[in-house]
């Protein structure tokens, strides 16, 4: 990993996902989290503060040093416990069946092994546990999702692996999840921005 994408990129990010005008959007990924709480790319902690009071503890997988220690101050004024539990989304250190529900924000566009976070996130969820997320991903609109496709290689190698193309819903219910609460919109913004704003905010359970 480059100084770039290690020491950059989760300062770019903590700027770019952590913008109030996506704090709503957050919370409606947080509604139904209970117990302890698995949070895939827990990054900078921009979710602190809007988990609901069933929340009992915050399971955090984030691979940055870096987005952890610039969550430091968010971490310490949570009334909220949250570890550190592990670096890779793919390979989670918990039992299995042993996590009552799951979040993941602005994580799924990065991980290299998206279907393998997913399938992990199944595994340590408890039967009938509920996965939270938002992510932006594949527009449906043609000529959006053309310019997805020409800037998505460009994306990756500035924002560390981040892809624009994942079709974010088709992958969880790739991974055996049904989804029950989904929206979709582009984030406000001018035209330009829409390969970077679609975005999908919705609740899947675990069989």
């Amino acid at each position: 990993m480059g100084l770039w994408e290690a020491r950059v990129v989760p300062r770019l990010v903590d700027r770019t996902c952590g913008i109030a005008q996506l704090e709503p959007l957050r919370e409606q990924a947080c509604e139904g989290l209970r117990g302890q709480v698995v949070e895939i790319g827990f990054g900078s902690g921009s979710n602190i503060g809007l988990y609901p009071p069933a929340v009992t503890e915050i399971i955090a997988v984030e691979p940055s040093d870096v987005a952890w220690q610039l969550s430091a101050a968010r971490r310490s004024g949570s009334s909220v416990p949250v570890s550190r539990v592990g670096l890779d989304g793919a390979q989670l250190p918990l039992a299995d069946a042993s996590v009552d529900t799951g979040l993941v924000t602005f994580s799924l566009c990065t991980i290299p092994d998206v279907a393998g976070a997913l399938a992990e996130l199944r595994r340590v969820l408890r039967p009938g546990g509920t996965l939270g997320f938002l992510e932006h991903g594949l527009s449906p609109d043609p000529a959006v999702a053309r310019w997805q496709r020409r800037l998505d290689g460009l994306q990756q190698r500035l924002f560390g692996g981040c892809h624009l193309t994942r079709d974010i819903p088709r992958l969880v219910g790739a991974a055996g999840f049904t989804i029950d609460a989904l929206e979709q919109s582009y984030l406000p913004g001018p035209s330009f921005s829409r390969p970077w704003g679609y975005l999908s905010v919705g609740r899947a359970v675990s069989a």
